[in-house]
């Protein structure tokens, strides 16, 4: 069984750190409560987070000083929560080593997005088989992440990093769905969430660049989003 992520949750507000706690662990994390900052420096050695979503305004030593604190000996990611919308107050807070800053009040699936982006960038997900070549081929195309060329019907075809990425997304995992979120999640980053037509816009400019081929094409799954389909012979 894999181990669950852990996450420290340091917020004053208990209701608040409690919801949060709720959105957490019905995402398969196991959560920690504290409601100082001297406590949340204490249960870092002990309970040894994969992640600390920290509150800036805490009794006692504040959010600032308690990353700080922990930036001298841990490099875990720390993602600050603050009712403080103002650009000094989240530059201060990524200058001392944040991961990220999230004004309150937030949506929930944005909380858990950000949450997710944050750990897949500290700790990548392992792959079984890492090649040094990353390299989609099919009848007539070829897309090389690896020096982001696209060779299509046997000319090469430029096109900006966004666009060879997303269509190497696609075609790296054929006939497989992809929602336009998760599309966004991937190539773009949880900052881009909602704004799907963002997806939209790319795809339209591959499929002018890009047509459909007898043995593929980059298809519409209508109500869900998009997916690289390998035809049958």
């Amino acid at each position: 069984m894999v181990a669950k992520q852990k996450i420290l949750i340091v917020d004053d507000d208990n209701n608040i750190a409690e919801l949060i706690s709720l959105y957490l662990t019905k995402e398969c994390f196991e959560t920690k409560i504290v409601n100082d900052g001297e406590l949340a420096l204490k249960e870092f050695q002990t309970f040894r987070p994969n992640l600390i979503l920290l509150d800036l305004m805490l009794p006692g030593i504040d959010g600032y000083q308690v990353c700080r604190e922990i930036r001298h000996t841990s490099d875990v990611p720390i993602i600050m929560l603050s009712a403080k919308g103002e650009t000094f107050d989240k530059v201060l807070g990524l200058e001392l080593g944040a991961d990220d800053y999230i004004i309150k009040p937030f949506d929930s699936k944005e909380l858990v997005a950000r949450v997710r982006a944050v750990l897949r960038r500290f700790q990548p997900k392992p792959t079984a088989v890492v090649s040094d070549e990353k390299c989609a081929s099919y009848p007539d195309l070829t897309v090389n992440l690896t020096n982001y060329s696209v060779t299509y019907m046997g000319k090469q075809v430029d096109m900006p990093p966004k666009e060879l990425e997303l269509l190497y997304f696609l075609a790296a995992s054929p006939n497989q769905v992809f929602t336009r979120e998760q599309l966004l999640d991937h190539i773009w980053g949880y900052e881009y969430i909602g704004d799907t037509r963002t997806v939209d816009v790319h795809i339209k400019r591959l499929r002018e660049k890009i047509k459909d081929h007898p043995s593929w094409s980059i298809s519409t799954v209508w109500g869900i989003g998009y997916k690289f389909e390998v035809k049958s012979e």
